[in-house]
């Protein structure tokens, strides 16, 4: 059922689920090639080799390594953090000539920070100092990002107030980020305070500004927007067309429909510097409310008045014809979009497609739109295949959905947290027992590959092990599980 070379192989699964890959087949071919290998091909390495050969497997002559290689390399291993960190610090530890560039410690921070394993990321800042590779103001904005989005936003403020002992410069941008950052997480009081406290010494601008009134929008608060917005002009700093944008996104993502539109003709009326996001903030606005025709009627308005359409906003009036009037017109929209040529499809265009077929439950032609991405230069992202896998999961197709997991571990496109808890909680519907050991192995898999499943997770995997008197299987999950820093729960097994 499943393809050569998926991840998978990696678990001791039922005979029913299982295949075999000769498992120095890559790192052999390697050896003996004479071309430079793709980052694909590095990737299955990666993933494919044993730990204690891996060195030198990297350090053959066949592979001419570059920062931009190993920035691949580490978005390809993306989703299986140990495994790019091991790869990071072979090359870097062990590798007699290549040393790594600031891009590729931002990488591996990012990923050891997404594992929340936050010493380890900490390590590397201080070997990308030694190195004297950094850290720069990207570094510190990867972390304070991660802090934020770990639910740590204090300690993503402190990231941010302590650049300057590591060597880093704090400017207007950095402290800009930091406010993004606080407000992407939700925590707009928090980029609130640290604006009042900070606005003089940086010297806030438009852009500090704009921030914090996109941040209050987002939370539905447009009265406390406007207010940031009166202080900013007040203060002699001239509103933006970002800054019109924001409100008008405000107005709609409150449901103040009425005010969204009165504002978009006033913008119109004092020819505030309408551009095609202003006019995709409305199409979508539109849509989202339900009013289709009048999502129509504007992307029409925009294209008499000359304002060439962007990607975005196809993508916007696919969407919103995907939800609120039928997935045909949405593709109809689509194959124009390819017939006028403006611009190309992306890929979150179609995903979005992907998304509306599956939904239809035209799984067949849901599947030939992501055959058609390579038609662009694009690939199935891990975000395409969880559509696709939790739509056949949910429509009792549990076998296709594992076949396209199967397809997700060549390197090309490895799983995330929401695949693994999409076929996990597939693995319940059915009541069967070798289900369960299947979800108990994709448990396990999913804690190597450096993700934290939730507690409820951990303990309904443990309950369907026992019920279908698999309690040696199950004591081995709540050792892994107690690893893990989960508590363990009290089963008698």
């Amino acid at each position: 059922m499943f393809r050569k070379g998926s991840h998978l192989r990696l678990l001791p699964i039922p005979k029913k689920y299982q295949f075999w890959l000769p498992r120095n087949a890559v790192a052999n071919a390697i050896a003996d090639g004479v071309q430079q290998p793709s980052e694909a091909t590095i990737a299955r390495l990666v993933l494919e080799s044993d730990p204690l050969t891996l060195p030198e497997a990297l350090s053959r002559p066949s592979i001419h390594w570059t920062p931009d290689l190993v920035d691949k390399v580490l978005k390809r291993l993306w989703n299986h953090g140990p495994k790019a960190l091991q790869f990071f610090k072979l090359l870097d530890r062990r590798h007699p000539t290549y040393v790594h560039a600031s891009s590729g410690f931002d990488h591996a921070i990012d990923i050891a920070a997404r594992m929340r394993d936050y010493p380890s990321a900490w390590a590397l800042v201080a070997r990308m100092r030694s190195l004297r590779r950094g850290p720069t103001p990207r570094t510190f904005a990867i972390i304070a990002e991660r802090y934020a989005s770990g639910g740590k936003p204090h300690r993503a403020v402190r990231a941010f107030l302590t650049m300057r002992e590591h060597g880093c410069r704090q400017d207007l941008s950095s402290f800009n980020t930091v406010l993004d950052v606080l407000c992407k997480s939700k925590r707009v009081e928090m980029a609130h305070s640290l604006f009042r406290s900070f606005k003089s010494r940086f010297r806030a601008d438009a852009v500090s500004y704009n921030i914090i009134a996109n941040g209050y929008c987002h939370l539905r608060r447009t009265p406390m927007a406007l207010r940031v917005l009166k202080e900013m002009v007040e203060r002699g700093i001239s509103p933006t067309t970002v800054t019109y944008n924001t409100l008008l996104k405000g107005y709609f993502r409150s449901n103040q429909i009425r005010e969204a539109w009165e504002f978009y003709l006033e913008m119109k009326k004092r020819k505030c510097g309408i551009d095609v996001v202003t006019y995709t903030t409305v199409i979508h606005g539109f849509g989202v409310a339900g009013e289709v025709r009048k999502s129509r009627r504007v992307f029409s308005e925009m294209v008499k008045e000359g304002v060439v359409p962007s990607v975005a906003t196809y993508n916007a009036l696919i969407q919103v014809l995907c939800k609120k009037e039928s997935v045909e017109s949405a593709v109809a929209v689509f194959e124009e979009m390819l017939r006028e040529g403006l611009c190309a499809p992306n890929l979150v265009t179609y995903n979005v497609v992907i998304r509306g077929l599956c939904h239809a439950g035209d799984m067949e032609r849901a599947l030939g739109f992501m055959g058609r991405m390579g038609e662009h230069g694009l690939r199935a992202s891990v975000q395409t295949y969880n559509v696709v896998i939790r739509y056949f999961c949910d429509a009792g197709e549990i076998e296709k959905g594992l076949e396209m997991f199967g397809e997700m571990g060549n390197g090309a496109c490895l799983p995330n947290l929401d695949t693994y808890n999409v076929l996990i909680s597939a693995m319940f519907g059915r009541k069967k027992g070798e289900d369960l050991v299947v979800a108990g192995k994709l448990l396990m898999e999913m804690v190597d590959r450096g993700f934290l499943p939730r507690k409820f997770t951990f303990n309904r995997v443990l309950n369907g092990l026992v019920l279908t008197g698999n309690q040696e299987f199950a004591k081995e999950i709540l050792r892994m599980q107690s690893k893990c820093g989960r508590v363990v729960r009290r089963l008698k097994l």
